[in-house]
């Protein structure tokens, strides 16, 4: 799921890459009842 905005892209420095994957780190962080449906574990708990 981190790796998707990353497919088939280039990218000239690792710099460009770090910031598209904070930015989706962040998105997924505020995902969380979804990612607990798509990997169907129970005792997934969020705090």
């Amino acid at each position: 799921m981190v790796d998707e905005p990353l497919v088939n892209e280039y990218f000239e420095t690792i710099e460009e890459i770090e910031d598209i994957l904070a930015i989706r780190c962040c998105l997924l962080q505020n995902m969380t009842e979804e990612i607990k449906n798509l990997t169907n574990y129970h005792w997934l708990k969020y705090s």
